[in-house]
């Protein structure tokens, strides 16, 4: 499985962004895909989860992002509200039977 995630970029607070990831290759058994991130200096943290039907956000998020899995391949993580504190390089995931595959990341900076 390979991923490819898009849409980062700079914007000032209170704005938004949408984040996509394409997985190709062994698509369609995948479980579960995912939204990570890294800010500077900081260890690697969850933001948001799709596993069926299920649905899971980070606290610091809830309420302004959104995570939709349109199909089989695409993963999309609407951000609305950012604030400086979102700034990270933002990776997508995906849960292959006990296998996970990550993508190369995107950056997403907040600042005025």
């Amino acid at each position: 499985v390979q991923l490819q995630a898009s849409g980062g970029g700079l914007v000032q607070p209170g704005e938004s962004l949408r984040l996509s990831c394409v997985a190709s290759g062994r698509v369609f058994d995948i479980n579960g895909m995912g939204w990570y991130r890294r800010a500077p200096g900081k260890e690697r943290e969850l933001v948001a989860l799709s596993t069926g039907s299920i649905r899971r956000y980070a606290d610091s998020v809830k309420g302004r992002f959104t995570i939709s899995r349109d199909s089989k391949s695409t993963l999309t993580l609407q951000m609305n509200s950012l604030k400086p504190e979102d700034t990270a390089v933002y990776y997508c995931n995906a849960v292959r039977n006990t296998q996970i595959y990550w993508g190369q990341g995107t950056q997403v900076t907040v600042s005025s």
